[in-house]
């Protein structure tokens, strides 16, 4: 399939999920975004139907997932920290965060397009995701700009994306290990690195962050939600399941501090706020 050319094309699709695979392929990052709201627009006004093909025995891998030849991709320990009091390291701080967005819009696209069969509300939630996570792209590449860079400018690492492809052929590893786990270490994160740029004298990236933790807690609420689902579905045990899942796939520990407020927000059930307030101690 041809990636997407312009948003308009988005239009040229009957069917959701063959789109969202089109927008995952797409690989410049700002017609990414543009074509994912087109996708969500099209699709509240009824353009769009939802097909129930299973897209990943029929679609080829290739082109998954589509980005840039710039940010160059290394390993995390490569990726190099500084200083936040100088125009540089805040610069680099947005860049981290802008790849990370970038990263979920791909990642909601994937769960978009690979995993069939699952209710039609669950196809609603990623495409909302991968929205929402679009805008927030949108806002920190902008922002960079206004510093002097731009998204490609700092090395990045693909860690997110490693999970994604771990977790590919079962969508209850994949709900468990994304934003169950990689994303909601976000909104333990998302505090401090806000604090730092607030004191740091940059105050419109802190008032970015505060929209995106904001939609975060949404993001992971509905990861739980439809992890409990399917674990309903298959008469599976939430938290033993999740632990077996974590030591399969090899996620990293579990380690605090958390934000436990946000996290109970998020949905976590209250076995699990427990286990979160014991790894705190």
């Amino acid at each position: 399939m041809d990636h997407v050319s312009s948003p308009d094309e988005v239009f040229s699709f009957t069917r959701l999920r063959s789109a969202a695979l089109s927008c995952l392929r797409e690989t410049h990052p700002a017609l990414k975004c543009s074509s994912v709201r087109a996708l969500r627009l099209a699709w509240q006004a009824g353009q769009v139907a939802l097909e129930t093909d299973d897209l990943a025995a029929t679609e080829s891998a290739t082109g998954i997932p589509g980005r840039p030849a710039r940010p160059e991709l290394v390993s995390p320990l490569e990726v190099k920290h500084r200083s936040m009091g100088t125009p540089e390291g805040r610069a680099a701080l947005i860049h981290a965060l802008a790849h990370i967005e970038f990263n979920a819009i791909n990642l909601a696209l994937d769960a978009l397009w690979r995993f069939a069969g699952m209710p039609r509300q669950f196809y609603e939630d990623w495409l909302q995701v991968a929205d929402e996570e679009a805008y927030h792209f949108s806002l920190l590449a902008d922002h960079l700009k206004t510093l002097g860079y731009r998204y490609g400018d700092f090395t990045a690492h693909n860690a997110l994306w490693d999970m994604a492809e771990s977790t590919k052929d079962d969508v209850l590893a994949r709900i468990a290990l994304v934003p169950r786990t990689l994303e909601a270490r976000g909104l333990d994160a998302a505090p401090p690195v806000r604090a730092k740029l607030a004191q740091a004298g940059d105050l419109a990236a802190a008032e970015i962050l505060d929209i995106i933790m904001r939609d975060e807690v949404g993001h992971v609420l509905i990861g739980n939600r439809w992890f409990n689902w399917l674990c309903a579905q298959r008469q599976l045990d939430p938290v033993t399941s999740f632990a077996e899942l974590c030591r399969r796939h090899r996620a990293p520990p579990l380690r605090g501090p958390f934000n436990l407020e946000a996290r109970r927000a998020a949905g976590f059930s209250d076995e699990e706020m427990l286990m979160f307030s014991d790894v705190s101690r």
